[in-house]
């Protein structure tokens, strides 16, 4: 898994377009792709790899990374 993120919606976008075509150009993989049209976070599955895009307070909020801190442990070491 990924976890990244761009400054705006436009920006969230652009990067997961540009990740999809990558993906495909150089893997010659097809991905889905899940909330591009609203830009506050774009998920992107791979197959193998899962690719999350996030505008910044909506990765603030859901603060994935801490799904795999050890036990009461509180900050990632991002």
């Amino acid at each position: 898994m990924v976890i990244c993120s761009g400054r705006s919606t436009r920006q969230v976008t652009a990067l997961a377009e540009k990740i999809v075509d990558v993906v495909k150009q150089e893997f010659g993989r097809l991905s889905k792709i899940e909330g591009k049209g609203q830009g506050d976070w774009v998920l992107i599955d791979t197959g193998d790899v899962v690719v999350h895009v996030f505008r910044p307070e909506v990765r603030e909020f859901y603060q994935l990374e801490k799904m795999w801190l050890p036990a009461g442990s509180d900050t990632p070491n991002v």
